[in-house]
């Protein structure tokens, strides 16, 4: 049978069984026996492009709304869909997430690459109707530039957009819901003009239970005994990836900042040497974290589940494959599965809201939990989780009514799965073979609530000892450094205050190690000499020999503060003659807030004093010039 078919089926048969739990609530055991037929015509593909999980959660959401507007979703990754079957669609909702600078989230490149190749088929996509939903942040040049680009593709190639593309931003208040909520609202009331419901049908009632994703099936005391257990063993022919994850040894787990400092920064060192990829100056090093032992503690006491349940997972919902083995052990226990897949230290979402509504016994949560799930509570929502960083786990213990009330089976609709966690690599494997340093800045703050925040991998990752195994993989970053094969290689301009010097300090020491340390600049900012300057003994013996160039800022060593920008324009003369006459390529890496805007508009001063044309010429000539050889990596 023809996977497809057998799928959208599956969709008819889920459809139709909602169909009929809102015709027995509401006393009408009269069956439709044209509903299938019709059925077979609403099919609607919903594509995401992806970094973090973010634009997923959005597409995985778009999927279960449209479910109650009776057509049948197929959800995917851009990549995971064939371009040639784009062409026999006649409903797609695209949801396209930017990363880096403007750049194609991981898996839709090789979607959009194939599409872009066609663009001279100016009928390609013909019979398409669509919507684009782009995820961003407006503190990046290229706000969005990912979506917009797609919208504009697609509309080259043909399709109809149905409407004008909707563009999140994570800087809002209230996040990107604020543009997709009112966004989502007129899609589908387009989209049931296009594709009316038969005369006297409604949409599902939103009082309808949504089947689970996954169906649980526990594993009984007397069938212990026969159990085989499916445990995860790496496959070193492989390459490490999300799904084949390498177990890396930790070999150096050390502070680098003073005891008596606010922030604990960390340098850890893995050993590699049995990874079949090979880093370079620029990648990242992804971890997949866990959960802390005593926040896997409370969870369970606060859902009074039983830990040593052992359990099946299964799935139920076309459109959701299983947890990789290497998450989830097959069978697996409940404190297995909340050590090392349930994300309880997420901030919790609208949909979990909406789902707790189902499961609550008392009325008053009931309608807490709807009011925080509706557009209109938002606010309300934002004040009562997002600006304290409330948990998943610490709103369970708020809201009581609902232990002992939520199906196992609904566990895994309610929390999303631990994410991993991208970090630049912080040394060269020229300079030191065989292995992975991460510079890593241990995330813990205080909010209105009692209990510090704490980051979950960063956390996790400064109790590893030496001899434990974390699950990584290597990845391509953001920043693209000079190949040192080149007959010609550049200087280079970096700019990494606090942890955002390593993927300088990787690089440095893999242009050093080559014997390329000519023209190479770093501007490295830190609060005090004696207490987070990160490489200090390293950075001064390059400096000594006379192979790299070493511009400190201590921004609280005096009373008035000094930030890398400050000595931006206090060497411009010196900086010009590097951008200008010599190419040099620029970097900078650090966080997203303040820092990115005044060091951009340092490069301009620079610009300004050395071209002495007055400040429009030299926001021009930025943009015209110096924009090309600039790249960022920030982080919020």
């Amino acid at each position: 049978m023809d996977p497809q078919i057998s799928r959208s089926r599956l969709e008819i048969n889920f459809i139709r069984l909602l169909e009929e739990t809102q015709q027995m609530a509401n006393g009408n055991k009269q069956k439709d026996w044209t509903f299938e037929k019709w059925m077979e015509d609403r099919n609607l593909i919903i594509l995401y492009g992806s970094q973090t999980g973010t634009a997923q959660e959005v597409a995985e959401r778009i999927g279960r709304e449209s479910r109650r507007y009776y057509f049948i979703p197929r959800v995917a990754s851009m990549d995971d869909f064939p371009v040639e079957e784009l062409t026999k669609t006649s409903l797609a909702v695209f949801v396209a997430s930017t990363t880096g600078q403007g750049d194609d989230p991981d898996n839709m490149k090789t979607f959009f690459r194939t599409l872009w190749s066609q663009r001279k088929y100016k009928q390609l996509l013909s019979n398409l109707k669509f919507g684009v939903l782009g995820l961003g942040d407006s503190s990046y040049q290229k706000f969005n530039y990912v979506a917009k680009r797609l919208n504009n593709l697609l509309t080259l190639l043909g399709g109809m957009p149905i409407l004008k593309i909707g563009l999140g931003d994570d800087q809002h208040d209230l996040g990107p819901d604020y543009v997709i909520d009112p966004w989502l609202n007129n899609w589908w009331n387009k989209v049931l003009e296009l594709y009316p419901l038969p005369e006297g049908r409604e949409p599902l009632n939103t009082c309808v239970l949504l089947p689970s994703k996954y169906k649980v099936r526990l594993v009984g005391s007397e069938d212990r005994n026969c159990i085989i257990e499916d445990k995860y063993m790496p496959d070193p022919q492989d390459e490490a990836s999300a799904i084949n994850p390498f177990l890396a040894e930790v070999t150096m787990n050390k502070r680098v900042t003073s005891p008596d400092h606010f922030q604990e920064v960390r340098l850890l060192e893995f050993d590699v040497k049995c990874m079949r990829t090979k880093h370079k100056p620029g990648d990242v090093l992804v971890v997949q974290p866990q959960n802390l032992e005593e926040h896997v503690d409370e969870f369970i006491n606060v859902l009074g589940l039983n830990p040593e349940q052992m359990f099946y997972i299964d799935s139920n919902d076309p459109n959701s494959s299983l947890p990789p083995i290497s998450l989830l052990t097959r069978p697996c226990t409940i404190r297995e599965c909340v050590l090392r897949y349930l994300d309880i230290q997420a901030i919790p979402k609208r949909y979990f809201f909406e789902l707790l509504s189902f499961f609550t016994k008392d009325e008053t949560e009931r309608e807490k939990f709807k009011e925080f799930a509706s557009a209109e509570g938002q606010q309300e929502l934002y004040d009562y989780c997002n600006r304290p960083k409330r948990s998943i786990m610490e709103v369970l213990a708020d809201f009581p009514h609902t232990k002992n009330n939520i199906p196992l089976d609904y566990l895994f609709d309610l929390i999303p799965p631990i994410k991993p966690r991208s970090y630049s690599i912080a040394s060269s494997n020229l300079a030191i073979p065989n292995r992975v340093q991460l510079l890593v800045a241990v995330v813990q703050y205080h909010t209105i609530l009692k209990r510090p925040r704490l980051g979950l991998c960063t956390n996790w990752l400064s109790r590893q000892s030496v001899g434990n195994l974390v699950p990584v993989w290597i990845k391509a970053g953001t920043l693209t450094f000079p190949p040192l094969s080149s007959e010609v290689i550049p200087p280079v301009l970096m700019i990494g205050p606090g942890t955002g010097c390593a993927p300088f300090r990787a690089y440095i020491q893999e242009r050093v190690a080559s014997g390329y340390h000519k023209n190479v600049v770093l501007i490295f900012g830190c609060r005090n000499k004696d207490k987070d300057y990160f490489f200090k003994e390293e950075w001064e013996t390059l400096v000594e020999e006379q192979k790299l160039k070493l511009f400190c800022a201590f921004s609280r060593d005096q009373e008035e503060k000094v930030y890398v920008q400050h000595r931006i324009r206090e060497n411009a003369s010196d900086l010009w003659t590097l951008i200008e006459n010599h190419r040099a390529m620029i970097y900078f890496a650090g966080n997203a807030k303040r820092v990115p805007i005044d060091v951009y508009e340092a490069l301009t001063y620079l610009c300004e004093k050395g071209r002495g044309q007055g400040k429009e010429d030299a926001e021009a000539y930025m943009k015209k010039n110096v924009e090309k050889r600039y790249q960022t990596e920030t982080w919020a």
